[in-house]
């Protein structure tokens, strides 16, 4: 554990000035969307950052809730998801029966995360839990590490990035002989929206019970220690160390996952209300599709794209600018700012070269399987659920087996 140092009296310190010079982009960047008129850029952008920055000091991250459940029995982080779940699954209800009040027409709103479910549902999510647990993070988790300053994170959006482009050549193949013929299921339409909310919530305190069991029983009572930073209280040295130092305030103390789960729930919901839910694969996607046909490869016609929504990939006219763009950056750059100012940013390098290879082979799996599920943790799952579409439940078994086999490989490693 790393104490921090105060600044020396009269100097600004290296962490407060990287995090001033960033916190400056940040607003440059904001003030430009505003400027130009895409004013919903600028709120992916906000949205973005906010994300960054609660996972940053929350530790947020979906990897280390199934890795540790089976790893160490530890639930910590898993009551985190299920309460930011039960969070965004009130605000999606309330989003949702505004904008279509009569679900039995069995039509639900076309923003929310509602795709075909059956076997390829369950093979994305198992090949994205092995890839998860294999390369250390999530997509969403490897965004955000990438702002901590981790290599391996980097590699692993690399891998990421190749893992789509092999999916995107293969997915007419699973869309002939599996999608096509899988049925969305949303529950409104079956059972109105008491009746799905219901069950939802059930299953939710359901696992919930159940988390907390296993880790009594494994663990015995043990908890997981919160990591306590402390700050030497000292006058500011001058006027930006005070300015960054109420900044800082928020940074002094680890938050819990479960004040994560919440803040992530909400700002799913605000994004919801008036644009889509939370999810990073499609754009990711974009990039790697556009890569690919600026290096002369065969543009791609990928049959039943239209209309699937979720993290689908759809291709921008003109401009990279758009609002994934800006939400996948965002993330980024809220992480960098937030480590910068609890002075936790350090360029981490891998020491063997295992873990190159895991960061890699684990983002190519972990980008077929997003490519395939058409969203990652975030957008099939933690935006799936809420949405009160089945799809989002079957790609959380599929993520739980891949989990297990995951952890079991990693194992074999020191």
């Amino acid at each position: 554990m790393q104490i921090a140092t105060p600044p020396v009296k009269g100097k600004i310190d290296k962490n407060t000035l990287g995090a001033l010079a960033v916190s400056g982009v940040l607003l440059l960047i904001l003030g430009y969307t505003v400027y130009t008129g895409t004013h919903g850029e600028a709120v992916f952008w906000l949205a973005g950052i906010a994300f960054g920055i609660t996972v940053q000091r929350s530790r947020f991250c979906f990897t280390s809730a199934f890795r540790d459940f089976f790893l160490l029995g530890q639930t910590r982080m898993i009551k985190g998801i299920l309460v930011g779940l039960a969070v965004c699954t009130v605000g999606f209800v309330m989003v949702m029966s505004t904008v279509s009040p009569n679900p039995g027409f069995g039509a639900p709103p076309s923003d929310a995360n509602v795709l075909p479910v059956g076997l390829s549902t369950l093979i994305a999510g198992t090949l994205f839990g092995i890839g998860m647990v294999l390369a250390g993070g999530c997509v969403s988790g490897s965004l955000y590490r990438m702002g901590e300053g981790y290599v391996g994170s980097w590699l692993a959006i690399g891998g990421v990035m190749v893992g789509l482009f092999l999916l995107n050549n293969s997915w007419n193949w699973w869309w002939d002989n599996l999608i096509s013929s899988e049925l969305k299921i949303w529950m409104p339409a079956e059972i109105s929206y008491t009746g799905a909310l219901l069950v939802t919530t059930l299953l939710i305190a359901a696992l919930l019970y159940l988390a907390v069991w296993r880790e009594r029983r494994a663990t015995a009572g043990f908890v997981m220690p919160e990591i306590k930073r402390k700050f030497q209280e000292n006058s500011p040295a001058n006027t930006p160390s005070e300015i960054a130092g109420y900044f800082r305030n928020i940074f002094r103390k680890e938050w819990s996952p479960i004040v994560g789960g919440i803040a992530l729930g909400i700002i799913n919901i605000l994004l919801f209300i008036r644009f889509r839910p939370l999810g990073v694969v499609g754009e990711i996607s974009r990039w790697t599709t556009s890569l690919s046909n600026s290096l002369g490869l065969q543009e791609l016609h990928l049959k039943g794209m239209e209309g699937l929504g979720a993290c689908a990939m759809t291709m921008a006219e003109g401009s990279w600018f758009t609002s994934g763009f800006f939400l996948n950056f965002g993330i980024v750059a809220g992480a960098l700012a937030s480590a910068l100012f609890a002075r936790e940013f350090k360029l981490r390098i891998p020491q063997t070269p295992i873990r190159y290879v895991q960061s890699i082979v684990g983002g190519v799996i972990m980008g077929y399987g997003a490519g395939l599920g058409l969203g990652c943790t975030l957008g099939a799952f933690f935006s799936a659920v809420p949405s009160l579409a089945l799809n989002g439940w079957v790609y959380a078994v599929g993520l739980a087996v891949g989990a297990y086999l995951g952890v079991q490989w990693i194992k074999r490693f020191p």
